[in-house]
C-alpha cells in the first residue's frame, strides 16, 4: 500500500479491543479488507478463496463457488447505500 486512508469500519467490541492491544495488526487488516475489495482483474475474488481455505464442518452441506459467490453478491447488495 503506498498510499493509505483511514476509514471507520465497524467491529465487534472484542475485535475492536484486540485490535487496540496489538496495533501491529492493523496494517495487515488493512491489506486484508483492500484485498477483498479489490480483487485481481478476472481473478478469484480473494474474499471466495479465504472461505474455499476456512476447515469445513464435515456435517455441513457444501455449497459450490458459484453458490457461495451469489451469498456474497446478495450480502454486498445489502450494505450498499
Amino acid at each position: 500500500m503506498n498510499q493509505v486512508v483511514m476509514v471507520p469500519i465497524p467491529l465487534s467490541p472484542e475485535a475492536a479491543e484486540r485490535l487496540r492491544q496489538d496495533p501491529a495488526k492493523l496494517p495487515f487488516v488493512g491489506r486484508f479488507v483492500s484485498n477483498v475489495l479489490s480483487p485481481e482483474p478476472g481473478g478469484v475474488d480473494p474474499l471466495i478463496a479465504w472461505l474455499d481455505a476456512l476447515p469445513r464442518d464435515p456435517d455441513a452441506p457444501e455449497m459450490t463457488m458459484e453458490e457461495v459467490q451469489a451469498e456474497i453478491d446478495a450480502a454486498r447488495a445489502e450494505h450498499r447505500p
